[in-house]
């Protein structure tokens, strides 16, 4: 762009401003008064209302002034005034580094202790619990238990049976034997489910209230037997017959349902 030539009359505001954007679009930001004064060779009051239109021009943000100190007003110059020149550009200052004696000195990283190592004691893992001590509670349970049951089967009804009639005539069991084995048998299987907790929840539920159940009915039988012999009986009632004689099936039913229940998915 070329600068603005001398006429007779001078050019009003209004048409230098387009000349001054042109000016700030060069720039890159809103030229200063002098730099307007000296580009488009205008006086001073022609500078600041021009410089006030650029700055209220919503194309152009307006940009604040660096210059640390006011820039003085001159006096008006004459249109042909080409001397002015832009403000030297401020300095920044520099704080000054803080005395030597002020500086603290480095802290030393102070190294780990190290353990003794006579004295490093490694933690022995725990030890499972033991249960050989079960056989020697269960053998004195054993007996009573059996013998209470193959009693107990024996007044009613319970006794000895050939299973292998014409294959094996001389075979022959107590049937009172079933009674121990199968009911307690399954109370301890299922009390053992129970208590593992590794299991289905249904299967869960079910082992909890059919061992519960194995063990109560375990107990009623060892009563029932020890007060029909205290009273002389040789033969139980028709009631605890019926009872009896129910229990080798229920404990299969039972077992048959755990089992399916534990190989159930989760």
């Amino acid at each position: 762009m070329t600068a603005p030539t001398l006429s007779a009359y001078p050019k009003p505001v209004d048409e230098l401003v387009p000349a001054a954007r042109d000016l700030a679009d060069r720039l890159g930001t809103v030229p200063s008064r002098n730099r307007i004064k000296k580009e488009l060779r205008v006086g001073g009051p022609k500078a600041d209302a021009i410089l006030a239109e650029l700055t209220r021009t919503p194309d152009t943000p307006p940009t604040p002034n660096t210059d640390p100190t006011p820039e003085p007003t001159p006096p008006p110059a004459d249109p042909d005034e080409s001397t002015a020149t832009d403000p030297a550009p401020a300095v920044p200052v520099v704080d000054p580094p803080p005395p030597a004696d002020t500086i603290a000195p480095p802290v030393e990283a102070q190294p780990a202790p190290v353990a003794d190592p006579g004295t490093n004691i490694t933690p022995r893992p725990a030890r499972r619990a033991v249960v050989w001590p079960v056989v020697l509670l269960a053998l004195p349970a054993f007996v009573a238990i059996w013998s209470g049951w193959v009693g107990l089967g024996e007044l009613t009804g319970f006794g000895v049976v050939h299973p292998l009639p014409g294959i094996w005539d001389s075979f022959s069991i107590n049937s009172a034997i079933t009674l121990p084995i199968g009911v307690e048998t399954y109370g301890a299987y299922a009390l053992y489910v129970w208590l593992s907790g590794r299991v289905p929840p249904r299967a869960l539920r079910f082992a909890k209230w059919s061992a519960i159940a194995s063990l109560l009915v375990g107990a009623l039988g060892q009563v029932a037997y020890h007060l029909l012999e205290a009273a002389g009986v040789t033969a139980a009632p028709w009631w605890i017959t019926t009872a009896v004689a129910c229990l080798p099936v229920a404990v299969l039913g039972m077992g048959a349902a755990l089992a399916h229940l534990v190989r159930e998915d989760h």
